[in-house]
């Protein structure tokens, strides 16, 4: 079967990697993809974003299976213009990914199904979200209501913080956020204490099979300091999700969400990606969805799943497989940990075009994912913010945070951002 991942990120990339070792795989195509995956003889990748143009591609080339990793092309309607001309696609419809693509509608939608979340208010007008700042004071949350590349969040300590980032989600011309309406919108939260996990399922209607658990750390610097990112790193297993916890985010969080949007007449398929906060005393809250799985947290996953990747998601896009629940998916028992390189000025004004050098050969340990890497004659160089993702395995957390990061010090270009903590939080336990 020939199969397309659309996408360019770390987590194109991962997944990828992970279906070419399916038997069933004669090729897998990354749409449009990056430097790094164009260098794997297995990957083949394509200069094509257009979802159009993707769909008669698929046809001519007679694509199995098309899988989708961002969330831009969901909130587009990738899905529904598959689905229309009868071609097999994982991933939620344009209707279905508002679960991530606005976070108004994402907040009603929990409220409206009884699923435990953070406080929050829905503000268009600016005066009126300062007020409301002013009158809850900090910490609070600001978001973004449409999709931000995973910056659209800034966890406010003081109300100076607040007010800045409502001025900036506001603003009508600001090109890093995808307003799903006319108007810009921003969410109001009140701050969660406690750890935070991401939670990640195949949905297919009312069934769920969750994927091995993990922990992202957002923050751009050590100590979980400094601006929000997309993630500079993640490991899985998360150590805060206990089996009581796992068991509790499926019946408390997962089978409502897939119940809520059967009932709203919006029938979930694809990854759904719960991304929690647990309390010290186990209270769990739903931060936000997200309709794809996350970056970089996807990589560490992929490198513990044993399964067949591809096998899961034929059956999550197939009406004539029973019980998804039911299908066989093994995981490594060891841990896998990623680390995030960065480019210079990441996660403000980025620096592209810095050579990269000193990437290893992967093998069955580790392995580097590329994101934002593009080539330039025969060098391979920096081409956005977060550049590449140092994957490793091993029996703790300590052994493969120690494998990563010596990798990571072999790698080199200019102005490189790297987090020394990844795994903090499960070292300390």
């Amino acid at each position: 079967m020939k199969v397309l991942v659309i996408g360019s990120g770390g987590r194109e990339h991962a997944l990828a990697w992970k279906l070419t070792s399916s038997p069933q795989v004669q090729m897998v195509y990354v749409a449009p993809g990056n430097a790094g995956i164009s260098l794997d003889k297995n990957l083949q990748t394509l200069p094509l974003t257009d979802t159009v143009a993707l769909r008669e591609w698929a046809q001519a080339h007679d694509i199995g299976l098309t899988v989708v990793g961002p969330e831009a092309p969901l909130a587009a309607g990738v899905v529904d213009e598959f689905r229309a001309h009868g071609l097999r696609i994982f991933g939620p419809t344009q209707a279905a990914a508002q679960l991530e693509s606005s976070k108004a509608f994402s907040k009603a939608f929990m409220q409206r199904h009884h699923i435990s979340t953070a406080a929050f208010q829905v503000f268009e007008e600016a005066d009126q979200a300062h007020a409301y700042v002013d009158a809850q004071g900090a910490p609070i949350v600001v978001k973004a209501d449409g999709l931000a590349a995973g910056k659209g969040v800034v966890v406010a300590t003081t109300v100076q913080e607040a007010h800045q980032a409502i001025d900036h989600m506001l603003a009508l011309d600001h090109t890093g956020i995808q307003h799903t309406r006319g108007k810009p919108r921003v969410v109001i939260e009140e701050w969660l204490d406690g750890e935070e996990a991401s939670f990640m399922v195949v949905a297919k209607g009312l069934q769920a099979l969750a994927l091995a658990t993990s922990q992202d750390h957002k923050r751009l610097l050590d100590g979980d300091l400094g601006p929000n990112t997309g993630g500079m790193g993640a490991y899985s297993p998360a150590a805060v999700v206990t089996p009581e916890i796992h068991a509790r985010v499926m019946r408390e969080v997962i089978q409502p969400t897939l119940k809520g949007m059967m009932s709203d007449g919006i029938p979930y398929t694809g990854f759904l990606y719960a991304g929690l906060m647990i309390s010290p005393t186990g209270q769990i809250k739903v931060l936000e969805f997200n309709c794809r799985m996350g970056d970089p947290e996807t990589q560490p996953i992929l490198m513990r799943l044993k399964s067949d990747l591809l096998t899961l998601l034929l059956a999550a896009t197939d009406d004539a497989v029973g019980d998804l629940t039911q299908v066989d998916v093994e995981w490594d028992r060891r841990v896998a940990l990623g680390v995030v390189m960065a480019a210079h000025g990441y996660p403000q004004t980025v620096r592209k075009g810095d050579a990269i050098s000193g990437l290893p050969p992967a093998d069955a340990h580790a392995v580097v994912f590329h994101a934002a890497t593009q080539r330039e004659g025969q060098q391979l160089v920096t081409a956005g913010g977060r550049v590449l993702c140092v994957t490793a395995l091993g029996d703790t957390v300590r052994q493969a945070q120690s494998v990563a990061y010596s990798l990571v010090d072999q790698i080199h270009f200019d102005g490189a951002q790297v987090r020394r903590d990844i795994g903090h939080r499960a070292i300390k336990r």
